[in-house]
């Protein structure tokens, strides 16, 4: 299948928090913590409700999720007519199939899962066996399930809620109706447990709350709303005998059981119906989400036992109508949407994520008011721009509105709509009335801002002050609309588009007129890159044409799109130009060949784009859709080879990123990942030497500096002698060492004695005993464990007390190269093997070359090290030089970062990301070191051992 995008490639989607599904909540009994688990469409997030973070997102379902629901083990998802469950937040476990519809509730219920489809038939399923108990079927014009319920301390029955209004008590384990209830002529929408048993809260469609008693069918109280119907019931239960209810046009009332009366309310709690609320157990928190992409936590500490928002997380509740990149990190995206409300969003994490507010002529009334009932909204930005250069001093972003002459300041840092509201008087007359603000820039240095209208007006104001700085023109500066408007990065020059096709260039201090420049075609939209001075101009006729500023002629025509062209946006170093249009398609053009390079179509047409100032991410809005999108930028992570497409080019359709991370292309979707007993198998450092080399787990600085003693020694002499204290007369004195231990004094005859020793008198060391033990036994793990054990200094000492002048002996020189042979053959501790022999050939090197069973004995071991090193080796490479590292099964492919050569020894260590260089920061990657060899050594494959932190090297 070819490639959609050389290019682009879909990475993340941003801006979902939640929809009209309910939400789910589970306490996590080891982090001691309440979760909420909200859907996104095609995929679920969970947050922590302490503090709203962001800890999982789930892999991509194949159809939006109808249902949610969650257990101290699952988190269960109704797709279609498909149910899946999850373990550990996004690890799918069982897969149910069976339901002919589309599934809309779900419930767990002990081992069991209760699923009710479009066609009210329900079904019983055994969790882990994945197989239908049960199933009712009920017909959807006598009893059509619409709330599904287990009451508390009752056996084996869940309550059924219906649309005609009855109530319906089953046992599931005997397939038997148990009881049915009148109703009360109105549709169920809701039903809720509460903390008294016997005791069901139900809500109705016509705003009614009914607490009724199942024991004894009785009604115990009746409350009703005024809002409409009931969306959502919960109860508090830390101590205060309180009911929260929802409603369809976002409101929340809180009901005092006791006094049976209504307590308090929350208006306005959503723009939308409240369709999830969950009280938290033992908590004064409520937690509520609505259709309007807003996920709410409340707390109930107000004297009147009302309740305040705590924390919320939120999104565009419409679709964003203009994205633009904030600074020059690229980090943050300035969003403005369709519910003229302006946010930031974070490309590093959700926490940075803020809103700067909705546009409103009078803020103070908006508060007074409230948000749902504000009459002075202001309607949404069509246009607006924005310089970070004069930030912490006033206000730095200007915004038009749709249909209004006024342009708005917002300011990004203190996150709020600013003061100025630019009109100027001439807009007050009944006569230009009806102009609008369409286009408007600010100066690099941040001082000014110039807006152009519909009228042909172009004026200059002062951001600080919001005074009129003048007009351009002479009384216009066009003889129509403004369809652009541009500042240059030297504040020299001011380029103004009218709709007829003529650009001016004027001098922006003096606003005197320069040039004009006349196209044949009309525009529709102007985008200036300053550095480069080239400015990309399009036409109603679906053409786009490059202006270069300086010569102020035409340098550049390109035609391909079908449609109008929505947005533009150019490169950082201005070599490409990315237009996006009605036709769905979004174009790379290739500024210095003049020629098409890259083109790609997407599902819905793209409204808004804008390209990072850092070039890594491609950011865009489309119609209908809330979300905000990043498309990586593969050029910067790989070679990418671009030739010019052919005019008739058909683009391919590129899938669009989720919230969470998409398989990588070319993987089998009928190919499953691995479960978690496969991640999680242990392997000892026995089993894995069977089939490939192990290292060992010391610490580095147990063998890595054998080789370098005699350095390190130099290095640290001091430089005078230490001078010892003077001992009192009557302390002993004692040997330095780990062990305390008292000095034996000398005679005075021995002083007197000759110290000319005749034979090897001098006791075997420590590691010449074990040695020779081991000799005897055929095997040498004594000799391994205590040599594991000694620091390098020790191992030092050891090794040259080996021989004979040493106190040792030719044997035990033998036995030593016998013992590292035997570490080499059982393919385990191979560093320390390696190291130990290093350092041996360093000392005794003189002395092996001298005797011949000794040379013969280090062939030997020679071949065994080739051996163990070479065996199992793919021939795939013949290479010289090259290794092969296998890894296990991971859930994406990993990646090798870069390795280095490291003096001495024939070793591997793994870094991982956390220690890899900054200069990529990528999943899966991590660095290599590599030991010393003829040239440099390169990476064919690789393998990660579970249970430990080692990776198994083979030679070719």
């Amino acid at each position: 299948m070819p490639v959609a995008s050389k290019i682009f490639e879909g990475y993340r989607a941003l801006g979902f928090v939640s929809n009209h599904v309910p939400l789910a909540v589970r306490y996590h009994q080891k982090h001691k913590d309440n979760y909420v688990v909200t859907c996104v469409g095609k995929s679920y997030h969970v947050y922590n409700v302490s503090k709203l973070g962001i800890v999982c997102v789930s892999d991509i379902h194949p159809d939006d999720i109808n249902c949610l629901a969650v257990d101290s083990k699952f988190v269960f998802t109704g797709c279609k007519n498909v149910i899946r469950a999850y373990t550990r937040w996004k690890q799918l476990s069982f897969t149910y199939e069976g339901h002919e519809k589309d599934i809309h509730m779900l419930l767990p219920f002990g081992e069991h899962l209760v699923s009710v489809d479009e066609e009210s038939t329900v079904k019983v399923w055994d969790v882990d066996a994945e197989v239908v108990y049960m199933e009712m079927k009920f017909n959807n014009s006598t009893f059509c399930v619409t709330t599904l319920m287990h009451p508390s301390t009752y056996l084996n029955k869940i309550l059924l809620g219906s649309k005609q209004g009855k109530l319906q008590l089953w046992n599931i384990r005997t397939d038997k109706m148990l009881y049915m209830f009148d109703g009360w002529n109105a549709g169920i929408t809701a039903t809720e447990q509460s903390p008294a048993i016997d005791v069901v809260a139900i809500g109705l469609d016509d705003g009614q709350i009914i607490l009724h008693n199942l024991k004894f069918d009785e009604t115990v109280i009746k409350f009703r709303q005024d809002w409409g119907p009931v969306t959502s019931i919960g109860f508090r239960t830390d101590g205060h005998p309180v009911m929260v209810t929802g409603s369809a046009v976002g409101h929340m009332a809180l009901w005092d059981l006791e006094e049976r009366k209504l307590s308090s309310q929350i208006r306005e709690a959503h723009s939308t119906s409240v369709t999830g609320l969950v009280c938290v157990a033992s908590e004064p928190l409520i937690i509520t989400s609505a259709s309007d992409n807003s996920l709410k936590v409340w707390i109930m500490d107000l004297p009147d036992g009302g309740g305040r928002l705590l924390n919320q997380r939120s999104g565009h509740s419409a679709p964003p109508t203009r994205l633009r990149h904030y600074g020059n990190d690229g980090k943050n995206i300035l969003s403005t949407g369709q519910d003229s409300t302006m946010r930031s969003f974070s490309t590093i994490h959700d926490k940075h994520y803020k809103s700067l507010g909705r546009a409103s002529y009078n803020k103070t009334e908006t508060r007074k008011s409230g948000l749902k009932k504000d009459k002075h909204m202001m309607p949404s930005v069509t246009h607006f721009v924005s310089e970070s250069s004069r930030q912490s001093d006033w206000d730095n972003i200007v915004a038009c509105h749709r249909g209004l002459c006024t342009a708005t300041t917002w300011s990004y840092q203190r996150s709020t709509m600013g003061q100025h509201r630019f009109k100027h008087d001439r807009f007050n007359g009944k006569t230009m009335h009806d102009v609008v603000a369409q286009a408007v820039d600010i100066s690099p240095c941040g001082n000014f801002t110039v807006i152009g209208y519909s009228s042909g007006h172009v004026d200059k104001y002062n951001l600080q002050s919001g005074i009129h700085r003048g007009s351009y023109g002479d009384p216009t500066a066009h003889d129509c609309s403004v369809r652009g408007v541009a500042i240059d990065g030297l504040n020299q020059m001011l380029i103004t588009a009218g709709g007829t096709g003529d650009i001016k260039f004027w001098k922006f201090k003096d606003r005197k007129l320069l040039k004009c420049l006349q196209l044949k075609n009309q525009i529709s939209q102007i985008c200036l890159h300053k550095e480069s001075s080239m400015m990309a101009v399009s036409h109603d006729n679906f053409s786009i044409m490059i202006v270069d500023i300086d010569t102020k002629r035409v340098v550049r025509t390109f035609l391909g799109h079908s449609n109008s062209i929505t947005d533009m946006t150019f490169s950082t170093d201005s070599r490409w130009l990315i237009t996006a249009a009605m036709d769905c398609s979004v174009r790379t053009w290739d500024m210095p060949t003049g020629r098409l390079v890259d083109c790609f179509a997407v599902d819905s047409a793209v409204t808004t784009l804008s390209m990072s100032p850092t070039g890594d991410f491609l950011v865009t809005a489309h119609v209908d859709d809330i979300g905000v999108y990043l498309w990586s930028n593969l050029t910067l992570f790989s070679h990418v080879p671009l030739r010019p497409l052919p005019a008739d080019f058909e683009p391919h359709t590129l899938s669009m990123p989720a919230t969470s991370k998409q398989k990588p292309s070319g993987v089998d979707e009928d190919e499953e990942d691995p479960t978690e007993e496969d991640l999680t198998d242990f392997k000892s450092p026995q089993q894995i030497s069977d089939e490939l080399v192990t290292l060992s787990l010391l610490p580095n600085s147990r063998w890595q500096n054998l080789l370098n003693l005699d350095t390190i020694r130099r290095r640290n002499k001091p430089k005078e002698p230490p001078k010892a204290p003077k001992a009192a007369p009557f302390f002993l004195p004692t040997v330095a060492g780990l062990e305390f231990k008292f000095a034996e004094q000398e005679a005075e005859e021995d002083k007197s004695s000759s110290k000319i020793i005749k034979g090897n008198l001098q006791p075997l060391s420590g590691l010449g005993k074990v040695l020779t033990q081991d000799a005897e036994e055929g095997s040498f793990d004594q000799t391994l464990q205590m040599m594991k054990k000694l620091g390098p200094s020790a191992i030092d000492i050891e090794i040259r007390s080996l021989e004979p002048d040493g106190g040792g002996s030719l044997e035990l020189v033998s036995c030593f190269l016998s013992f590292i042979g035997y570490v080499l053959t059982t393919r385990r501790d191979f560093e320390l093997a390696n190291a130990y022999l290093g350092l041996f050939i360093q000392v005794h090197g003189s002395l092996i070359a001298a005797e011949p069973t000794l040379v013969k004995e280090l062939e030997n071991v020679n071949q065994v090290q080739t051996e163990a090193w070479h065996e199992n080796c793919p021939r795939s490479q013949n290479s010289q030089g090259y290794m092969v590292m296998e890894l296990s099964k991971v859930t994406e492919p990993s990646r090798i970062y870069g390795y280095r050569i490291v003096q001495g020894l024939r070793i591997v260590k793994v870094i991982w990301l956390w220690n890899c260089p900054k200069s990529q920061n990528r999943p899966g990657y991590m660095g290599i070191e590599l030991s010393k060899g003829t040239e440099s050594s390169r990476l064919y494959g690789y393998r990660i051992i579970q249970g430990h932190r080692i990776v198994q090297v083979i030679w070719l």
